[in-house]
């Protein structure tokens, strides 16, 4: 088994050391809440809920998931506690498997779309934003992918400054202007340059500002009309950056994007410092738009695809 495993034991490790919190949290509370129990009854279920829902899974996906636990039992006729992570576990990846939320292929372009993929990046300032962007460079040059980054946040001068620092970090290319100019003007001197020189993927940063709803949809709406001249179809993944250590303002986020524009895809970044990693099964549920990638670290190598079965294996053990 060669350094190109779908999933190594390295990238293994850092999942288990990225959910270490949550996972100590999730254990700590359940053992708690099973002491001298020995079936799975109304009173675990009642804890369980309450297990969850301080998780930051959300109250609707915990009723759901109590719901699918109920009538496992009743399937079963029978489930004891100690079978319990393992309910959980299968119960859990179901979900997210229907929600859209399935295991990709590592940082890969889909078939069929056309040359440059590009990906639009949306989240609000603080969120990790341009970290995920230089990552996700960096990982799909390290696929062998030529990549071009354009800094359309013009109205921050760190922004562009941090994507620049992250561009040479990853060996790509950013293609910039002076501050405060037109962000679509951005976009499109990127994608010129991205199709001149044959690129692979290029990705656009965004400002991160969360205003009216209006103001964010025609700004984000001017930058697609404006790729399209140069790439027709593009862009063909809206990803929104959420901060997993904020919890239920995850999903205020979340709520707000994808009223505002058509995020098709979510990464969830600083894992590894909250002990509230439930927040990425409650947004899957929730708002039915596949989680793609989660941030476990501040490496470079810390960003991963998301893979429901090892991301539930190692929040509830395996």
């Amino acid at each position: 088994m060669g350094i190109f495993n779908f999933f190594s034991k390295e990238k293994k490790e850092i999942l288990d050391k990225g959910l270490e919190k949550t996972k100590e949290n999730v254990f700590s509370k359940l053992s708690r809440a099973l002491i001298g129990k020995s079936k799975v009854d109304d009173d675990v279920l009642d804890e369980l809920e309450e297990v969850l829902i301080t998780s930051d899974v959300g109250v609707e996906t915990t009723l759901k998931i109590i719901e699918r636990i109920e009538k496992r039992a009743a399937k079963d006729k029978y489930v004891n506690t100690a079978e319990l992570h393992n309910v959980l576990r299968e119960e859990i990846a179901d979900l997210l498997i229907e929600n859209n939320t399935g295991d990709t292929e590592d940082f890969s372009i889909p078939e069929g779309t056309s040359k440059p993929y590009v990906i639009m990046v949306v989240g609000v300032n603080g969120v990790g934003k341009t970290t995920t962007i230089g990552k996700l460079a960096y990982q799909f040059k390290q696929k062998g992918k030529s990549v071009y980054l354009g800094a359309a946040d013009t109205f921050r001068a760190a922004a562009v400054e941090q994507l620049v620092v992250w561009g040479e970090r990853a060996g790509v290319p950013v293609i910039k202007q002076k501050m405060g100019a037109d962000p679509a003007s951005v976009a499109y001197d990127t994608l010129n340059s991205a199709k001149a020189n044959h690129a692979d993927v290029v990705i656009i940063d965004t400002a991160g500002r969360l205003h009216n709803k209006i103001g964010l949809m025609n700004e984000l709406t001017k930058i697609k009309n404006v790729m399209q001249k140069v790439v027709p179809d593009a862009p063909h993944e809206i990803l929104l950056v959420l901060d997993g250590s904020t919890g239920q303002n995850a999903f205020e986020q979340a709520r707000q994007f994808t009223a505002a524009t058509e995020v098709n895809a979510l990464a969830i970044t600083k894992l590894d410092g909250t002990a509230k990693g439930g927040v990425v099964i409650g947004i899957s549920d929730q708002f039915k738009t596949p989680v793609k990638y989660i941030g476990l670290g501040e490496g470079i190598e810390h960003l991963q695809v998301f893979r429901r079965k090892e991301f539930v294996d190692s929040l509830f053990g395996k």
